[in-house]
């Protein structure tokens, strides 16, 4: 008689798919994620017995729970094959634990990275033992969140009357975010000016852009303004030139390795505006299995990883495809390798994310996905094959064009060999010279100055915020989604064109949050925190360690001092006194937004919105006689009448006449990216910039 097994998964797709490839003799369980926890109502965390957890049975997972018990006492032999990732391993570890009640022996670990029938036969096969390590790195990373979201989050929340929240890395995203709007508001554009020409040979014509002047290269603000500008223009009018250097190259660019998770992430996020948790979501259904009609099968590895590592096995069939499918003209010599950016990280035991069989193309199996499904099947699909390509080649020419003094400098690229660029498209721009030789005289056709001015650092999008978290080496990529995901879900957050905006309400988070508990927020540290987890993952630091120094450290001494000091905070005085009592007024942030109220609540109950007080200009609307105010709007300040909306009057703040021209007034705008500046109001007829109001003017 055939002995009966049960194998336990996290997901109901999952096994659906693994229970086709194992057939009858097992019965395939999934625990729907953790069925064991931290309790949700109650620290659960005895700091005084070694921080030891409580851990019970989660809400609603105890008919999960008995169902795997009741299948157990029917199984001789029992496979846990969670997720080969810490949670996956806590996981099995709390099912094994609660198993071991009704099943003592024949209690298996198996692990697999691709949901596919070989894959699941082998690790079925070959089963190993739960590792206790992994465990309790992930008992530490979940006690560490639980103590700093179940003593501050509270504390924040029973103060500003609202649910607010704190989390260990969640609250470092935040400060990112902040710091990059500090960095945007305190920005002060600097204006300089490039010299630009378009030269001409035998009826072609080219460009170039001032490079050196004297023999000396040009830096960024050589040039600083109009003047310096129009002086080097007048100099260029009057020479002739002529190509004194002609430099050709043949330069490469290598393919880029496979995806890992962020970088899956952030070029979801560039290229089809893909929330980090939409594309985990995607990715997880492509791992889980897709019905292919006459199957249903695993399309990508497993993806939850930081590694670039890919299987020989791999390897060997994707370059058989380039060979087969692609031509043997894009294949390298050698099989390509990828070093990870930390070799040495515990996170580092997966394989990157990539197809499970390269045979399965895109358009193969894109009848059976979703448009979302099938934009990151292509994508991964894409990268990975282009990642065992040749690279690509480029002919370069860089040309020297000289007069009076006067270096311009003109470079074009032409694409030579495809090589990866076939599969796997970059942008970038052709640009075609003419045939230039050393000696020649072209003719400038025209010479101009151009204004510029500096940027400020641009806002966070996803893909770039999870980028900075993994430079910095903050929190995992496999919580990156659920991050971003929060501290928006939280208010803390808001998107503004895909960009990622602090509301007031998150800046002020922060700013209390760095005040209070500067280790918390602090980038430096949480990186820290991680390489000591990876530590116990790896064995050569115990967890109870760890937990000690964070708490013990400088956490609880912090913890205290906060408690006292916002027993009286409620708000931000605004200078301001009560109306009704004579009690200091606050800025609040309550449970339905920003507003005005007496600190001396509940007391005095006395409130008002938050309005911004208009600026009177001190002069009279000609259509009304009302006050005129100086008003912000989408397209910046603006003049209009006190008396709106009987009186409908509006004027452009001026700043006295245009200096270029001497007829327009110089009024303040707004570009496409927000950023204030300054022109004359008879644009396009007159084209004055600037990044500063004329002197002498005084709104």
């Amino acid at each position: 008689m055939a002995k009966k097994k049960l194998l336990i998964v996290e997901s109901p797709a999952k096994a659906k798919t693994i229970q086709k490839y194992l057939g009858k003799d097992f019965i395939v369980k999934a625990s729907m994620g953790h069925v064991i926890d931290l309790p949700e109502k109650e620290f659960g965390v005895d700091i005084e017995k070694g921080f030891k957890p409580k851990f019970v049975t989660i809400k609603g997972k105890d008919r999960i729970l008995k169902e795997i018990k009741e299948a157990a006492k029917k199984s001789d032999e029992i496979y846990l094959a969670t997720d080969p990732d810490r949670e996956g391993e806590a996981i099995s570890w709390h099912i094994a634990n609660a198993l071991k009640r009704v099943k003592k022996d024949n209690i298996y670990r198996v692990r697999f990275h691709e949901i596919t029938k070989k894959a699941i036969q082998e690790a079925v096969k070959n089963p190993d033992k739960i590792d206790e390590n992994k465990v309790y790195a992930q008992h530490a990373r979940r006690i560490l969140d639980r103590i700093v979201g179940y003593t501050i989050s509270p504390l924040l929340s029973r103060k500003f009357k609202r649910a607010l929240s704190a989390g260990r890395v969640q609250s470092v995203a935040l400060r990112l975010i902040c710091d990059r709007e500090e960095e945007i508001r305190k920005f002060v554009p600097k204006e300089y000016w490039t010299v630009e020409g378009v030269f001409r040979k035998e009826n072609k014509e080219f460009p170039g852009k001032l490079w050196a002047v004297d023999g000396k290269k040009l830096d960024k603000f050589d040039i600083p303004n109009e003047k310096a500008a129009n002086e080097l223009v007048e100099k260029a009018k009057k020479a002739p030139f002529r190509i004194t250097k002609v430099e050709r190259k043949e330069r490469k660019r290598k393919p880029l390795p496979p995806f890992i998770t962020s970088t899956l992430q952030q070029e979801a996020s560039k290229r089809f505006g893909f929330p980090a948790k939409l594309t985990m979501q995607i990715a997880q259904q492509l791992y889980e299995g897709i019905d292919l009609g006459n199957e249903r099968v695993g399309l990508i590895t497993y993806m939850r990883t930081d590694s670039t590592r890919v299987s020989d096995e791999a390897v060997k069939e994707v370059r058989k495809f380039i060979k087969e499918e692609i031509g043997k003209d894009y294949l390298p010599a050698r099989a390509r390798s990828y070093e990870s950016k930390k070799p040495s990280s515990a996170q580092d035991a997966h394989e990157a994310i990539r197809p499970t069989s390269v045979y399965r193309t895109p358009e193969s199996v894109k009848p059976y996905l979703t448009p979302e499904q099938f934009k990151l099947y292509d994508l991964i699909w894409r990268r990975f094959v282009a990642s065992q390509m040749k690279d690509a080649v480029f002919n370069t020419v860089s040309v020297d064009i000289e007069g009076n003094g006067l270096i311009f400098r003109s470079t074009g690229s032409t694409l030579k060999e495809e090589g990866f660029l076939k599969v796997y498209p970059i942008e970038f721009e052709e640009k075609l010279l003419p045939d230039l030789k050393e000696g020649e005289t072209v003719e400038a056709k025209e010479i101009k100055g151009v204004q510029h001015f500096t940027e400020p650092p641009p806002r966070y999008t996803e893909g770039t915020l999870v980028k900075a978290l993994e430079e910095e080496g903050v929190g995992r990529p496999s919580t990156y989604a659920t991050i971003i995901s929060n501290i928006i879900q939280r208010g803390y957050v808001e998107k503004e064109k895909q960009k990622l905006k602090p509301t007031e309400l998150g800046e002020f988070i922060n700013s209390l949050l760095k005040r209070l508990f500067p280790k918390v927020v602090d980038v430096k540290f949480t990186a820290s925190v991680e390489e000591e987890l990876d530590k116990i993952e790896e064995g050569v630091k115990n967890w109870r360690e760890l937990l000690s120094e964070f708490y013990f450290g400088e956490f609880k001494d912090l913890l205290e001092k906060a408690k006292e000091e916002l027993k009286g905070v409620k708000g931000e005085e605004i200078g301001r006194e009560c109306p009704e009592c004579g009690s200091p007024l606050l800025k609040v942030h309550g449970r339905y937004g920003t507003f005005i109220a007496c600190s001396n609540y509940p007391e005095c109950k006395y409130k008002e919105s938050l309005k911004e007080e208009p600026q009177k200009t001190g002069e009279k609307c000609p259509e009304c006689g009302g006050d005129l105010v100086i008003k912000s709007g989408r397209f910046g300040r603006f003049i209009a009448c006190s008396n709106y909306p009987q009186c409908k009057y509006t004027a452009p703040v001026t700043y006295g006449k245009c200096p270029k021209c001497g007829e327009g007034e110089v009024v303040e705008r707004r570009s496409k990216k927000g950023r204030k500046f300054y022109g004359c109001s008879r644009y396009p007829e007159c084209d004055y910039v600037s990044s500063k109001p004329p002197e002498g003017s005084k709104k």
